[in-house]
């Protein structure tokens, strides 16, 4: 994360004894560190002993079904045809993955009270509809459309909805961590000012009040495509004070503040966040290039060594005919892809885009599911025929 944050009570000195009012039994220190011992961490102090646990079984909850017949084509499909509704964990519907990455959407319908912890992946998540609360043991955080989440690997939570009439999710987990490009960072780790967001545009947690409470909850844990179900002795958020680097923050997209240049700027200048296994992007609306005789729309190109994805948002999607709100499109490596006929024309002259997407450029191949088969745009890899031709 790009700075210290500390919330609550803590001893003044780490891995030192920190007494419960009783002056008798000890709040339970907990580190929760990356990379090891060598990457950013954070130390949390609990009620009680956070390993424990009463009972574990296995949920039947896999639907990551493969298209293994899926032809290597440019797709477009539309996420707002698979709403099977849930909360917020039980009603992800998987679209495309490769084994470090894993897409999907959430229509959220309903409240729960189960606690979320994904063991083996950090979360991106966008909350495209929807308003609420965060809540993990590092706090809590309002939420409103637009709000990235980035959610390290292990942080038990849950999102609570002020209404379940229209909510929706968009989720990227990945298996290294999701970082502030190195590039936008200085000596210290502050961003620096050519960075397209500061610390001031991040939301972080803020104190939420310890529970201490005996009891039979339900921490549901995913591995990978397995979930399992977890009954702890204590209520999970018994967090008294924690301090450090590693917990979870967001970032709305509309705090984030695009670049332009005199002639069309490629996607990298959008970037966002990194992984070890892909990168995101964020298209927000900005001016055009202001070469005499710039070309606003995008030149066509191949992504030889990654498959692109983008997820629209809202707006008006310049180079692309039939987009939706919550449209996914997948352009597969290794194939020219570019404006549909008349878009490149069409944009001569424009001032201006009006739209919000998200891109992912993966460096493997992503497998798409029976969930994009459901949900196809049956023309779209012909829609660059000229004269439909």
């Amino acid at each position: 994360m790009p700075f210290y944050h500390r919330l609550g009570e803590m001893p003044r000195v780490k891995h030192t004894t920190f007494f419960k009012a009783d002056g008798k039994s000890l709040y339970r220190e907990e580190l929760f560190s990356s990379k090891g011992f060598s990457g950013v961490y954070s130390n949390k102090y609990h009620y009680h002993l956070p390993s424990a646990v009463k009972n574990v079984r296995e949920l039947d909850w896999h639907r990551n079904v493969d298209w293994p017949e899926a032809p290597v084509l440019h797709h477009h499909f539309f996420t707002d045809r698979k709403n099977t509704g849930g909360n917020f964990i039980t009603s992800r519907n998987v679209f495309l993955a490769n084994s470090h990455c894993t897409i999907s959407t959430a229509h959220v319908s309903e409240d729960t009270g189960l606690f979320y912890r994904n063991a083996y992946a950090a979360e991106y998540i966008l909350v495209h509809h929807g308003s609420g609360q965060f809540l993990s043991e590092f706090g809590k955080i309002r939420f409103e459309p637009g709000d990235q989440f980035i959610i390290p690997r292990a942080v038990t939570h849950q999102f609570k909805f002020d209404t379940y009439d229209k909510n929706k999710l968009f989720i990227v987990e990945s298996d290294t961590a999701y970082e502030i490009p190195r590039h936008f960072r200085n000596d210290y780790g502050q961003l620096e000012e050519h960075a397209p967001y500061c610390e001031r545009d991040l939301k972080v947690p803020e104190y939420l009040d310890p529970i201490d409470e005996k009891g039979d909850f339900t921490v549901v844990v995913k591995a990978r495509e397995r979930y399992f179900e977890h009954i702890v002795p204590h209520h999970p958020f018994g967090v008294v004070g924690w301090d450090g680097f590693l917990y979870p923050f967001a970032l709305n997209i509309k705090d984030y503040h695009p670049k332009v240049g005199r002639i069309h700027l490629p996607p990298p200048v959008h970037l966002v966040f990194k992984t070890g296994h892909f990168i995101m992007c964020n298209f927000v609306p900005r001016l055009f290039d202001f070469h005499e005789s710039a070309i606003p729309a995008p030149y066509f190109h191949s992504n030889i060594d990654s498959d692109e994805v983008l997820y629209y948002v809202e707006g008006d999607f310049m180079s692309r005919k039939g987009i939706k709100e919550g449209s996914i499109t997948l352009h597969p490596g290794g194939m020219p892809h570019g404006p549909q006929p008349g878009k490149t024309e069409a944009s001569i002259g424009a001032k201006e885009t009006r739209e919000y997407a998200v891109m992912i450029d993966t460096y493997e191949p992503l497998r798409p599911t029976l969930n994009v088969k459901e949900t196809l745009d049956e023309n779209y890899a012909r829609s660059w025929l000229e004269n439909n031709s």
